[in-house]
């Protein structure tokens, strides 16, 4: 089976490479750390699965997802997260045969690329699922931003002050990744954080 990594960090690239290179199954293991070489990679070697991961730097890896399949239909995608959990119905709109998170054991995450290797999917029931990306005030203030509301019509509606709102907004831009309040609402609809 070929398998293609697509994340951001040395790190878990060589920590993929050298669980996934171990297992008998597994013929090549590919590494890309943008969506456009991840694209290239599957354009030449075509492979069984690819693991992305939800949040690439500057990138969606919901989108990433979307372009390998269109690229390689018969390539199935396994999202991963150290960040979070993603929606089932936001995975499978994207494309995606199943959501892994970073925490899992090494030896669940080589037996989820090779049942999603093997035409299964893999979403854990919600139990199983890492905590939620954000705070519960975190949540409220990114469906705040999402309704158009101000910093200062935020802070009204929750009854806290314009500084505490900008904090809570900071930290909801760094978890997801997010530059500006466009991207936060963008980026949560696409991993299922708003509807």
């Amino acid at each position: 089976m070929r398998v293609l990594v697509v994340d951001d960090h040395d790190v878990v690239h060589w920590g993929f490479r050298v669980l996934l290179g171990q297992q008998p199954w597994v013929e090549r293991c590919l590494a890309a750390r943008t969506g456009a070489e991840a694209l290239a990679l599957t354009r030449r070697w075509e492979p069984h699965v690819a693991l992305v991961d939800l949040f690439l730097a500057g990138e969606s890896g919901a989108e990433v997802c979307a372009a390998i399949r269109a690229e390689s239909p018969k390539t199935r995608v396994l999202l991963i997260s150290g960040a979070g959990r993603m929606s089932p119905a936001a995975a499978r709109a994207a494309g995606a045969s199943g959501f892994v998170s970073k925490d899992m054991e090494a030896g669940a995450v080589a037996r989820a690329v090779q049942m999603v290797g093997q035409g299964m999917t893999l979403f854990p029931p919600k139990a199983d699922q890492p905590a939620p990306l954000l705070s519960e005030r975190e949540r409220e203030v990114l469906e705040l931003i999402g309704a158009g509301s101000t910093n200062r019509e935020i802070a009204q509606r929750l009854y806290l002050s314009p500084h505490t709102v900008k904090e809570h907004t900071s930290a909801v831009y760094r978890k997801l990744g997010a530059r500006n309040r466009a991207e936060a609402v963008q980026l949560a609809q696409r991993i299922g954080l708003l509807s």
